[in-house]
C-alpha cells in the first residue's frame, strides 16, 4: 500500500492487486484506490503521480 503525502482529497491509499481470475479468465495486476467513503475504485496513475516524489509506503 502507498499514499502520496500531497493528496488533499478523500484518497487514503492505493494498493496493487496481484494477478487473479474472473469468470475463469486471467486478470492482469491492477491498482485499487481506497477512499474515505469506505469504497474501493479502480485507479490509474496520472503522469504527475508517476513522477511524484512524495509517495510513502503505509502499513497494511
Amino acid at each position: 500500500k502507498a499514499v502520496r503525502t500531497g493528496w488533499e482529497g478523500t484518497e487514503l491509499y492505493v494498493q496493487l492487486v496481484s494477478e487473479g481470475k474472473f469468470e475463469g479468465d486471467t486478470l492482469n495486476p491492477y491498482f485499487l484506490i481506497k477512499t474515505a467513503d469506505e469504497a474501493f475504485s479502480l485507479w490509474s496513475p496520472t503522469d504527475c503521480d508517476i513522477l511524484a516524489e512524495d509517495w510513502q509506503l503505509v502499513n497494511a
